[in-house]
């Protein structure tokens, strides 16, 4: 019994340290932003700082806590961004309170996400390794080309839709393009602040954390420590996988519609929503420690800061860049950290007991 009341508090203790961590942090930029200490630079990356370090928690959820390698977040990115930005621009004279619009919009961006990873999920997730990776890869750049080639029209008579032109929608004066092909959204309500998306951070945190202390988070390590053993004591093995991927995927969709509103245009451009979008949040989940939550949160916001702080040295920035992700592998590799994160980490939390212990 002391052990596990022993585990208890070190739980608690390493939830606590995460979200003090990012209150700290919201405190420490509010009082910069009333002194006028923080630049305007530095100023307009606080709401993508809560953007990327959404997606390295998700993220972190499928490749560190379940253990799969999955190339598709940006994809589940887009498609919260996109059903966001489309209800907001939609609905925008029809709901004139921004706070409950904005808030309509990430449970719909959420859930649209949600939908496509139970899609994606339930074939794909009987892959394993490489060729997970390869194929939501592909889902990923299919849904960026799809969003680049619909456009999506109102007027008095409802919606139309087409994958030709916007000529095509035969749109009734006073009708107006809402999804114009590769120009993309334009028009989105301005909604994002640092404040909501800290407040999602804690959200996103609070969801994660008690489902990886909770029967159903040990059951998705069980099953990516050991499948076979997992599955031989009676885990349903497509039931976990599908709820950490699908959680995973609806928190990616929280993102995209955050990144939508904190846009006057939303295109899916290469730059926002492909390949390298989702490798740049794999490194962040790597470089932070696989499956280790406050990692994630650290190297999401070093990465993201790092470039802007290096710009005024242009012909050194990115040389400087290769380096310090170099010296992090290095470190995330040496004894003394391994140590550190085998003492400290959630994942660690809920080992088996040894026969000592029981004894």
């Amino acid at each position: 019994m002391k052990i596990k009341t022993d585990k208890i508090k070190k739980i608690s203790k390493s939830s606590f340290t995460i979200y003090g961590m990012v209150i700290m942090a919201y405190v420490i930029m509010q009082i910069l932003v009333s002194t006028g200490s923080l630049s305007s630079l530095m100023e307009g990356l606080l709401v993508p700082l809560c953007i990327y370090v959404i997606l390295a928690v998700s993220l972190n959820l499928t490749v560190g806590i379940l253990g799969e390698l999955s190339l598709g977040h940006a994809g589940f990115m887009c498609v919260g961004a996109f059903t966001g930005a489309f209800f907001s621009v939609a609905t925008v004279d029809l709901i004139t309170i921004p706070l409950l619009r904005f808030g309509i919009a990430i449970i719909l961006g959420a859930l649209a996400a949600a939908v496509f990873g139970i899609i994606l999920g339930i074939p794909v997730l009987r892959l394993r390794g490489d060729y997970l990776a390869i194929v939501t890869l592909a889902f990923g750049e299919i849904i960026k080309n799809f969003v680049n080639v619909i456009y999506i029209g109102t007027d008095k008579n409802g919606f139309h839709f087409s994958m030709k032109d916007a000529v095509a929608l035969k749109l009734e004066e006073g009708g107006k393009v809402i999804i114009n092909g590769a120009q993309g959204i334009t028009g989105t309500p301005n909604d994002s602040t640092f404040t909501i998306g800290i407040i999602l951070i804690i959200i996103i945190l609070f969801v994660i954390l008690n489902l990886v202390n909770s029967r159903a988070g040990r059951a998705i390590m069980a099953i990516r420590d050991n499948r076979i053993a997992a599955e031989s004591i009676g885990i349903n093995i497509t039931k976990y996988k599908l709820m950490a991927f699908t959680i995973s995927a609806s928190m990616a969709g929280v993102a995209g519609v955050l990144y939508a509103h904190n846009l006057s245009t939303l295109t899916a451009l290469p730059k926002n929503f492909g390949y390298n979008m989702s490798i740049m949040i794999l490194v962040f989940v790597v470089l932070g420690g696989i499956g280790n939550v406050g990692g994630s949160i650290i190297a999401a916001v070093l990465l993201t800061l790092l470039p802007e702080l290096l710009r005024g040295l242009n012909d050194y920035r990115m040389l400087i860049y290769a380096i310090v992700l170099i010296v992090m592998m290095i470190f995330n590799s040496s004894p003394k950290a391994i140590e550190l994160r085998e003492k400290y980490s959630l994942k660690r939390l809920f080992t088996k007991k040894t026969k000592g212990e029981d004894a």
